[in-house]
């Protein structure tokens, strides 16, 4: 079984930690305790054993370390990518069913793109929660595709819950999996760009650091660029 050549490779000291995140609302309230990772050394893709080390994770970090922690309890470790505008950056998520809905543990420094209750009864329903609150600075609304649900079972535990490397190409892997459009073209012209009030809401991060740029920066920005 997957959970148990996953168990095998995990230190004592790992084992006290996975063995306590038996639920995805307690994977949650762990990631919720990792300062964001900056990449201020450069760009990380760490695997769960790394964060645990590191004790910082971004959002595939987290997203891989919550579907370690789902396998090692024996459910699925599967992943779901957004894909944006250019401008914008992508976002991945980890999914979980509990009595037959599915939601969705995420790893993020901001008020949006967060946890989503188990509360959906499809994935696209789970991934249009989302769409509202992908937002540019200029208020334009930026998601554009969800992935197929992306199952880490087709690696070995030892590639990525273990690895010392980063693991770029799973990113690679899962910007290649089967997207699905989240909106009709003919559609697009009739969004309506987010208020003020939703843009400032924009502006709360959980944890500060050196790249926080302020809302009105970012508005003159994106102003500058029209």
């Amino acid at each position: 079984m997957y959970t148990n050549q996953l168990k095998a490779l995990l230190s004592p000291q790992e084992h006290t930690v996975f063995r306590k995140l038996n639920s995805p609302q307690k994977i949650q309230d762990f990631l919720d305790t990792l300062p964001i990772n900056y990449e201020e050394k450069g760009e990380t893709l760490m695997s769960p054993r790394r964060l645990l080390e590191e004790k910082k994770a971004h959002c595939l970090e987290g997203a891989l370390f919550a579907a370690a922690a789902l396998a090692y309890h024996g459910q699925k470790p599967l992943l779901l990518d957004f894909q944006t505008l250019p401008i914008d950056e992508d976002h991945v998520i980890t999914i979980f069913k509990q009595n037959g809905l599915w939601g969705a543990i995420s790893k993020t420094n901001h008020a949006m793109l967060r946890w989503r209750d188990p509360v959906y009864k499809t994935i696209r329903e789970l991934a249009m929660s989302y769409f509202h609150e992908y937002l540019l600075w200029n208020g334009k609304k930026s998601l554009r595709t969800y992935s197929k649900p992306f199952d880490l079972r087709r690696y070995h535990p030892k590639d990525w819950v273990i690895s010392p490397l980063d693991l770029d190409w799973i990113a690679e892997d899962i910007d290649q999996t089967e997207h699905f459009s989240v909106v009709l073209k003919k559609t697009l012209p009739l969004l309506r760009r987010a208020s003020i009030v939703e843009l400032k809401a924009m502006e709360i991060a959980e944890w500060k650091g050196k790249h926080k740029i302020t809302y009105t920066l970012k508005i003159k920005k994106e102003s500058s660029q029209k």
